[in-house]
């Protein structure tokens, strides 16, 4: 066995471990200059990337990978052994790639954007510890680790919300996200509870195995209530969103796209506890969360574009923009649910419904890609000017041609416009909720048309409009803050011209990880 074999063995224990293990040597490092914990942070993120990308290349081709801490698979079969367990399928490793992606990229950006920052050691620790958390969340296999997981990513989001002590309002935003969380974590555990009482069972494969629909009762419907209002709540979907906003709007630039992934995090575990827990019982008549997917979706679409068009706040107009994003992705698996839950449809019907899975998941990395780039160019005017009022900025491109360069990328990705990652995945969208009900495709449609209509006018009043005098001798952003937003930008534009091979490649394993959970099921269980 090589060097590459043990890696690959060890590799999901390894991917929570070097992070949370950089969290706790990073003050350390820090006594030994600003650049050497900056580039130590850095190698830890490297090192993490290379093996979520080894990891990835196996679970992709076909393979369900599992990690037993203090024992092997076999181990967890007997109901008398408790054991930490991760499980890593295509949706799993599709997520920490996002996570992955996001985190590198703040940690970038944020060599010089925190350059003058106090406090810089308790940042990087949280921050590694925030994404310590999210692998955590979609790695593991354990209902209970998740909830462990999902405290750690909470406690480190919440003190990142609230780094600018001296913003009052980055505080509330903190504190309302610290109650939203506490309300959230009470659910998961509540819900854990339940059903740990009526199966002895924490694993989350062990579980499935046993909510059938002659088991299925009260108890399992309290759970999973439970369970998805918590999770949609943390994931920001309507009419639970109120934290999100405030929470994009005043963490750090650098930390905004980071909240994007735990938020994306919580999305996961929406469609875990759906597709997989309840994956024998979903489409069950009172059951079927198909059409409330979609009808949330829709909601959260609205609310998202109308709000984004009263802000003059930069980043709360973005934030609310990330929002409507997130109507898309439950749009989308929400229609593919309905239609594959709707016996009454022909089996041609099935394919649509695949596709709109399809456009679904594609659409959370794209999201993750196009609002966290608008994040950083958000963060990267306010570096320059001190400024986050759109209503004061002006002509702010004659002095930043590259944070201009990058805006227009991100405008045209986040509003669907080719050749943008935004319109492949949306595209799915609208073919195959246009095959449910015409109406709700028109209506994203138009939703899509008008957060680039507001998109355009920030453009044009922030960017291309009348230069302010005091912004004469503005600079462009620091290098750093450049290449962060290059990397993204890079991304978005590879994603748009190549998207049959990003859905060949991640989209599709993701999705076969939703529609066929009996995979992840059996690979433990083995039928048990």
């Amino acid at each position: 066995m090589n060097i590459l074999d043990i890696l690959l063995q060890q590799s999901p224990a390894l991917i929570v471990a070097t992070p949370l293990l950089g969290a706790f040597l990073t003050p350390l490092i820090g006594k030994l200059g600003y650049n050497v914990r900056n580039i130590f942070i850095i190698i830890i993120l490297a090192v993490t990337a290379f093996l979520v990308f080894l990891l990835a290349s196996d679970v992709f081709s076909g393979n369900i990978h599992t990690y037993v801490f203090g024992g092997t698979t076999s181990t967890v079969l007997s109901n008398t052994v408790i054991r930490i367990l991760f499980e890593v399928d295509g949706l799993s490793i599709f997520m920490a790639i996002i996570t992955v992606i996001l985190s590198l990229a703040a940690v970038i950006y944020s060599w010089a954007f925190m350059r003058e920052e106090t406090g810089q050691d308790k940042y990087y620790t949280l921050l590694l510890l925030m994404t310590t958390g999210m692998f955590g969340m979609v790695l593991t296999g354990d209902l209970f680790n998740f909830f462990v997981f999902l405290e750690i990513t909470s406690i480190a989001s919440c003190a990142l919300i609230a780094f600018w002590t001296h913003k009052a309002k980055a505080v509330e935003a903190a504190f309302n996200y610290m109650v939203i969380s506490t309300i959230g974590a009470l659910f998961v555990l509540l819900s854990i509870a339940f059903l740990y009482g009526k199966y002895d069972a924490l694993n989350i494969a062990k579980l499935a195995s046993r909510i059938t629909p002659v088991s299925f009762s009260f108890i399992d419907k309290l759970s999973l209530i439970l369970l998805l209002a918590a999770l949609t709540m943390k994931a920001g979907i309507a009419p639970m969103h109120m934290w999100l906003p405030d929470a994009y709007g005043r963490a750090p630039a650098s930390i905004s796209i980071i909240l994007v992934g735990a938020t994306q995090a919580s999305l996961y575990g929406v469609f875990r506890i759906c597709f997989t827990l309840y994956g024998n019982v979903i489409q069950i008549p009172e059951v079927s969360l198909g059409w409330i997917m979609v009808i949330l979706g829709l909601i959260t679409m609205l609310i998202g574009v109308f709000m984004a068009m009263i802000q003059i706040d930069f980043k709360k107009l973005i934030a609310y923009g990330a929002l409507a994003e997130l109507g898309y992705m439950f749009l989308g698996v929400g229609t593919g649910l309905t239609i594959l839950s709707n016996p009454q449809l022909s089996l041609a019907s099935n394919s649509f419904a695949l596709q709109a899975m399809k456009g679904g998941i594609f659409h959370i990395i794209n999201d993750a890609l196009d609002v966290g780039l608008l994040f950083l160019v958000a963060g990267a005017v306010y570096y320059a000017t001190k400024e986050s009022s759109l209503n004061n900025l002006g002509g702010i491109a004659r002095n930043m041609k590259y944070t201009t360069v990058f805006f227009l990328i991100g405008l045209l990705a986040v509003s669907g416009i080719p050749p943008m990652n935004g319109f492949a995945s949306k595209l799915l969208i609208y073919e195959s909720v246009y095959q449910l009900n015409p109406i709700l495709a028109i209506i994203a449609i138009l939703a899509s048309i008008m957060l680039l209509a507001i998109m355009v006018k920030v453009f044009y009043s922030a960017f291309l409009g009348p230069k302010i005098d005091r912004f004469q001798d503005i600079r462009e952003a620091p290098k750093s803050m450049l290449i962060a937003m290059g990397i993204l930008a890079s991304l978005i534009i590879f994603f748009g011209l190549f998207p049959d091979l990003i859905v060949n490649t991640l989209v599709e394993p993701a999705v076969k990880a939703i529609t066929h959970p009996t995979s992840y099921i059996l690979w433990l269980t083995g039928g048990v």
